[in-house]
């Protein structure tokens, strides 16, 4: 993991921003196929990604990666519900 420093729950809460939602995307892989392929999909259809099932996960607030993780499934929720476990987070003071 990067040492950056991460400011207390509390102080975050009051920062100017600090209550305002943020969506965040995980990203498990991508596929590339032709628009014909996709034409052809079905239900049941495989779409096979470029990345295999126990390679990290990268974490996005917009078009931004912030972090990278594990997926896992979530403990206390529904059954089958996923969760990432970050394991990175990426030095955004440095990022482009």
């Amino acid at each position: 993991m990067n040492d950056m420093t991460i400011p207390d729950a509390k102080d975050a809460d009051r920062a100017p921003f600090g209550r305002v939602p943020v969506e965040v995307t995980v990203s498990v892989g991508r596929a590339r196929p032709t628009v014909a392929e996709l034409l052809r999909l079905r239900p049941d259809a495989i779409l096979t990604l470029d990345r295999s099932a126990d390679e990290p996960v990268e974490i996005f607030a917009g078009d931004r990666l912030i972090a990278r993780g594990t997926l896992e499934e979530a403990e206390g929720e529904e059954p089958g519900r996923l969760a990432v476990r970050l394991t990175e987070i990426t030095d955004l003071d440095n990022a482009l």
